[in-house]
């Protein structure tokens, strides 16, 4: 991690009351537990743009039919493979 810098917040009272407690049961200062919020709302949102991204290119660009068929084709082989009397 690098350099830390200070920063101040404000927030209803209620809800410090409730980041309080989660923080202190999880044994984490606070700074680690706005850090850890912080850093999983990016991760978040990062992962909905990369999703929404692909969502987009896959309308523009959907699968041909001859690729569904090769994948259905490959699919079938792979399972055909298994040893699906040994789950029993």
């Amino acid at each position: 991690m690098g350099r830390s810098v200070k920063v101040a917040i404000s927030m209803p009272e209620n809800v410090l009351k409730v980041i309080e407690k989660e923080r202190k049961t999880r044994g984490e200062s606070r700074s680690e537990f706005f850090r850890r919020a912080a850093e999983k709302l990016l991760k978040q949102e990062q992962e909905a743009k990369a999703d929404e991204e692909y969502i987009r290119a896959y309308t523009a660009i959907p699968e041909s039919t001859e690729e569904i068929a090769i994948a259905n084709q490959l699919g079938m082989g792979a399972l055909a493979k298994e040893p699906w009397d040994a789950m029993r």
